[in-house]
């Protein structure tokens, strides 16, 4: 059977891998995609949106227990777990039928199956009617990533879950421990606490939420525990015993071990890359750690394999998989993108508070031998935060002492992660304290904050 042609074929349909077709056919290339479970990859359908209308559902919950504050009356108040994640799972079936229909509009070739490359310029589908052989110059690896199992920590989907499990929860966790406090652990633990699961969180490291900057970590953790959480952290989870109705952790807290039960157990310990059974090996792609090694434009060192998002190795972001899409696709249309940088690259983190940063970290920063300024406002001192009820907070900058370019941004606190992206244009536009304090914030709004905290680094606040 002759091979089909093309001029790209992506192999993965997350939001880097149909973000990188769409592009490529917009520029007036042929394109082939091919998916092996579901379009839209994990983001889409088991990570990013369906756990934000899990949160959400959470976040009324909380208000509506708050509601005598507002001058309100709710009574009876309680939660369906079938419905809630009904509604989730509704959500992430609208999208995916919606990357379906941008596929189709942009005339980008689907082909539901599992790839491999057998040499350069060709891949070879296996799908449910048998096998399909595809030709191009250009191939965009884009197959993202799985949770990591720990030998002993594994997820069965009864008493120990991964995320996918816990996206589709059969029932409420009444004593919960999760293990691992980088986004998607602490996204699990705050919904669930919050429903009124008794959680704990257990973090190798010596603090929670360890890609963040220490104080808005640490701010965080205060407010975690405020909300009934137990924290632990330089805590190790050394063994599982697991039983019918239970889960027993022996938990290893300064050179000591203790045994706890609990109901549920959640693995949140990091992710591995979709590498296996793509060939790449025989090709010549060099893989470390599980993920493919590529320079700044996503090529992978062999002629015309390029590699991005999870694969393609941190920041394990969606947005982060989608620009390089567009990059590589915009390259290999003969184009001069600009490469993407991983310190422009803003992370959010969708908890209750949620915590949004982009660039450096106030010790990162220091580690770079920066000279800095730090300027600090809390949500306290914000007239918008006070009446939506929501004054735990705080916003953090960080500037270069001598020519006032703005390094990082950290913030904790309501709606974070709608106001991160002002500075995440601000770093682009490479700005410095002058043009972000000669900005006029309306009022009254979260995003004054932005600004006063600006300020702050120059000791030129307002209202703190």
């Amino acid at each position: 059977m002759a091979a089909k042609s093309f001029d790209v074929i992506v192999i993965g349909a997350g939001p880097g891998g149909y973000v990188a077709a769409i592009r490529a056919a917009q520029l007036g290339l042929s394109v082939a995609i091919v998916e092996r479970e579901n379009l839209g990859g994990i983001c889409l359908n088991w990570g990013c949106i369906p756990t934000k209308a899990l949160l959400r559902s959470a976040e009324v919950f909380h208000l509506m227990h708050r509601a005598g504050e507002f001058g309100l009356k709710a009574g009876d108040i309680g939660f369906d777990l079938g419905a809630v994640v009904k509604r989730s799972r509704k959500v992430a079936g609208q999208l995916n039928s919606g990357v379906g229909h941008l596929l189709k509009k942009n005339k980008v070739t689907v082909i539901m199956g599992d790839a491999t490359i057998p040499a350069k310029g060709r891949v070879s589908v296996k799908t449910d009617k048998g096998s399909e052989e595809l030709q191009a110059p250009s191939i965009i690896v884009a197959t993202g990533a799985r949770a990591r199992d720990l030998p002993g920590l594994e997820a069965d989907g009864d008493r120990v879950w991964n995320y996918r499990h816990a996206l589709e929860a059969s029932r409420m966790p009444k004593k919960l421990l999760v293990i691992g406090s980088g986004a998607i652990g602490i996204e699990f633990a705050s919904f669930f606490n919050t429903l009124g699961a008794k959680t704990t969180v257990v973090e190798v490291m010596d603090r929670i939420l360890p890609a963040e900057d220490a104080e808005i970590a640490d701010f965080a953790h205060k407010q975690f525990t405020k909300q009934g959480m137990t924290i632990l952290s330089k805590a190790t989870v050394k063994q599982l015993d697991r039983a019918k109705t239970k889960v027993t952790a022996h938990i290893e807290t300064g050179g000591k071990v203790e045994k706890h039960d609990f109901d549920t157990v959640i693995s949140a310990v990091g992710i591995v890359g979709n590498t296996e059974g793509l060939g790449l090996e025989n090709l010549g792609v060099k893989v470390e750690r599980s993920h493919i090694v590529t320079d700044k434009h996503c090529r992978t060192g062999v002629e015309g394999i390029y590699a991005i998002g999870d694969i393609a190795g941190a920041p394990w972001l969606a947005h982060k998989a989608s620009h390089e899409g567009v990059m590589v696709a915009e390259l290999i249309a003969g184009g001069d993108p600009h490469p993407v940088d991983p310190d422009a690259i803003a992370g959010c983190t969708y908890c209750q508070p949620q915590i949004a940063s982009v660039g450096l970290t106030e010790a990162q920063a220091k580690e770079k031998g920066r000279k800095i300024r730090v300027g600090r406002f809390p949500f306290i001192g914000n007239g918008k935060a006070i009446a939506l009820g929501e004054a735990e907070g705080m916003v953090k900058t960080i500037f270069d002492a001598g020519t006032g370019e703005l390094l990082g941004a950290h913030m904790v606190g309501a709606e974070v992660t709608e106001l991160i992206q002002g500075y995440v244009v601000g770093r682009t536009l490479e700005t410095t304290e002058v043009e972000l304090m000669n900005s006029v914030f309306p009022h009254p709004t979260l995003s004054e904050m932005m600004h006063e905290s600006v300020l702050d680094a120059y000791d030129r606040a307002i209202h703190y």
